[in-house]
């Protein structure tokens, strides 16, 4: 069967995509453009309207370029709002968020049952279910004969290099703002010695690179028996593979522990780069917001992070047009973040999200004000990055080669230009060139 697997909003929507990809790899399944596929897999994301936008256009141009595509979509959106979503053109199936482990299955289920529409086209359903599959790495994944599962990945599934691998789901702060706890649920962790399986089957199939992901990425462990933490998640992976480096996700100031800090300015195998939402830098629209935190506490957290590990890459959510930001609360967010040491903004125009506490609040403001306020944190956003890159030239950093082998990606999280090609997914050693958009390999193999 030929399927694609199309993601919208953040990492652990990436994350589980791979995992969707994953199973219905191993189930026979060739993973091909959705312009060419039989079954579309649409991840959706809800965590503003614009996101919400993006998955109806998408799904649109799936079915109007491939009408013959029968989409199954899961995600946020698929979950706040699964009418919306039916009604869109193509669309067979809807698997809420907690259902979402079991949506391969939902898929081929739906597509059987929907059958019809590929007769005369040489569709089967079915096909290649449990059969052996070759990796494109040339591993031979022989089935494991009861479920047709192959116990080994494919190396660069879905033509990428690191792996995004998703250890928690759920959340239970409260953000005043945000609907991803009506969409996700309570926090669940998955089992550590799970994960150090997990991990050990990415390594053994030629990952080097792994991305620990979560919709709320500190609070790992709380909800297992025994309880556990993040950085003893961390600690074992790091014992259970041999060369393997992490990365974390997004990551709540206050669960960016100094153990975590420390463990990055002491191994290279856990790479310094830290995303540390801090949404506002008013303390009074911070509390409208219900975050937990005021922007003393954030700001000693990114400076122990500048203070311990020089060289990391810092960077954060920003949230422009709060109701009830006035001309006062913009003013100490802008003069904060250009005296900030972050490295890098994703700045979001606040959009109401049905049925949140924000949704209800006076003080909204004008379209116009709110794109003009987020013009202005943007350029601020590039000036950070701007001054980043100039600190980081003449230095050398280790770093993957991808893509087509002339890029790398550096252990901090600059994407450079590479002086000659090198084998896609191989360790380098890089000095950084000008404004660190290019690099010279002076190490191999590392």
């Amino acid at each position: 069967m030929r399927v694609a697997v199309l993601t919208f909003g953040c990492r652990v929507n990436q994350a589980e995509s791979l995992a969707i990809e994953r199973e219905l790899y191993e189930n026979g399944a060739t993973i091909v453009d959705s312009g060419a596929a039989e079954l579309v897999v649409v991840n959706s994301c809800s965590v503003t309207a614009t996101a919400d936008q993006g998955t109806r256009q998408s799904i649109r141009r799936v079915a109007r370029e491939n009408p013959a595509a029968r989409i199954v979509v899961t995600g946020c959106y698929a979950t706040r709002a699964p009418g919306e979503v039916a009604s869109l053109p193509g669309v067979v199936h809807i698997v809420a968020n907690a259902r979402k482990e079991g949506v391969v299955k939902e898929a081929l289920a739906a597509v059987r049952a929907a059958a019809p529409r590929y007769v005369g086209q040489g569709f089967s359903p079915a096909s290649g279910l449990g059969s052996t599959q070759t990796c494109s790495a040339g591993i031979e994944c022989p089935g494991d004969g009861a479920s047709g599962r192959t116990p080994h990945l494919p190396l660069f599934l879905g033509n990428r290099t690191a792996f995004t691998l998703r250890v928690q789901t759920g959340c239970e702060e409260g953000c005043s703002y945000c609907v991803i706890p009506f969409t996700r649920g309570p926090e669940r962790s998955r089992p550590p010695e799970a994960l150090a399986d997990e991990v050990r089957r990415l390594e053994s199939a030629g990952y080097l690179d792994v991305t620990l992901t979560g919709v709320h990425l500190g609070s790992y462990g709380r909800d297992l028996e025994p309880s556990t933490t993040l950085p003893a998640l961390v600690d074992r992976l790091l014992e259970a593979t041999a060369a393997l480096r992490l990365r974390l996700g997004s990551l709540e100031p206050l669960d960016c522990s100094p153990t975590l800090v420390d463990r990055a300015a002491a191994d290279g195998r856990l790479a310094p780069a830290f995303h540390l939402p801090l949404q506002h830098a008013s303390d009074h629209v911070l509390r409208a917001m219900r975050r937990p935190y005021g922007l003393d506490e954030y700001d000693q957290v990114v400076r122990y992070v500048r203070e311990r590990v020089r060289h990391a890459s810092i960077t954060a959510d920003v949230i422009v047009g709060f109701p009830g930001e006035t001309d006062d609360d913009f003013d100490v967010l802008a003069r904060y973040l250009a005296a900030s040491p972050l490295t890098q903004l994703h700045v979001f125009p606040y959009s109401d999200r049905p049925g949140t506490e924000a949704s209800a609040m006076a003080g909204k403001l004008h379209g116009t004000v709110v794109r003009e306020r987020a013009r202005v944190i943007r350029e601020i956003g590039a000036q950070l990055a701007e001054r980043f890159r100039r600190e980081q030239a003449g230095t050398v950093r280790p770093a993957l080669a991808i893509d087509d082998g002339m890029a790398a990606v550096t252990d901090n999280g600059l994407r450079v230009r590479l002086d000659r090609a090198h084998p896609r997914n191989s360790r380098i050693r890089v000095l950084l060139g000008p404004e660190a958009a290019t690099g010279c390999v002076v190490e191999s193999g590392w």
